[in-house]
């Protein structure tokens, strides 16, 4: 567990897709400074069951009736959901066409583009409308939404994963005007290139080296010279700016999605 450093305590926070890589850094992290934690994900793996104050509930974001029934789980258990941290997601890099000619699999599909857009997008919808509308109750909440550095400014390669990313950036916007009145604020998060993550699996790096023509040893090696801090982010940089976040530190925090890229995104 990580240590503590901010207190978050008496706060119940949902993480969608908490249960691995950087959901799971995330979980530990709120826990560790208090929280009450709900990992909500379509996985098996469960690595809490041992820590008290995190709870792991089966929820698919793309049903509808799957989001209803985690959220009507966790108000009748805790009265309350104070914080929901929408990072779900899921990639795969694809090309609008194949001009190498060599691997009709990287080019997008309509399943493709489907299957991303489902979790990546419309499961970001679903989950915040549903926890809206116990906020928009309460008079208080925090929506913290995963949007991506490939969601402001584009990723070759990767054209549907940036329009679903560009998508939630726009979304956090809109709801946080939208919410404000209810004193629910509405920040986003934009990640670069960080550490390895169940999401950056070897067949992923493999189609996003051909869709960019590159060795796929070669995608992102030379990172002092495509981020000026010379190095891929830390999952636990992550968490701890969604930590910071879900606090009441931040509490004129929103409206914005916020770079946590070392710089890259400067270039």
């Amino acid at each position: 567990m990580s240590e503590q450093w901010i207190d978050l305590s008496r706060k119940v926070v949902v993480v969608t897709g908490g249960s691995m890589g950087l959901g799971e850094k995330m979980v530990d992290s709120l826990a560790s400074n208090g929280a009450i934690v709900v990992s909500a994900d379509v996985s098996e793996k469960n690595n809490y069951s041992t820590k008290r104050n995190i709870d792991s509930i089966f929820c698919d974001v793309t049903k509808k009736d799957s989001i209803e029934k985690l959220v009507r789980l966790v108000v009748e258990k805790y009265g309350r959901i104070d914080v929901l941290v929408n990072n779900a997601g899921v990639s795969r890099p694809r090309m609008l066409v194949d001009y190498y000619g060599e691997k009709p699999e990287y080019e997008l599909s309509e399943e493709d583009f489907d299957f991303m857009t489902n979790v990546n997008q419309k499961g970001v919808f679903l989950c915040s409308q549903a926890i809206a509308k116990v906020m928009v109750k309460q008079n208080a909440g925090v929506i913290i939404n995963m949007s991506s550095e490939a969601g402001l400014e584009g990723s070759k390669g990767q054209s549907c994963y940036s329009g679903n990313k560009a998508a939630v950036h726009a979304y956090t916007m809109a709801w946080a005007k939208e919410l404000g009145p209810f004193n629910i604020r509405v920040v986003g998060i934009a990640p670069g290139i960080n550490e390895p993550t169940p999401m950056n699996s070897k067949e992923n790096f493999e189609a996003l080296a051909y869709t960019r023509g590159t060795d796929p040893s070669q995608v992102h090696q030379d990172y002092k010279n495509i981020i000026p801090l010379g190095r891929p982010g830390k999952m636990t940089e992550i968490s701890d700016l969604v930590t910071y976040l879900a606090s009441d530190y931040a509490s004129y925090i929103s409206g914005t999605t916020i770079n946590i890229t070392g710089a890259k995104s400067t270039r």
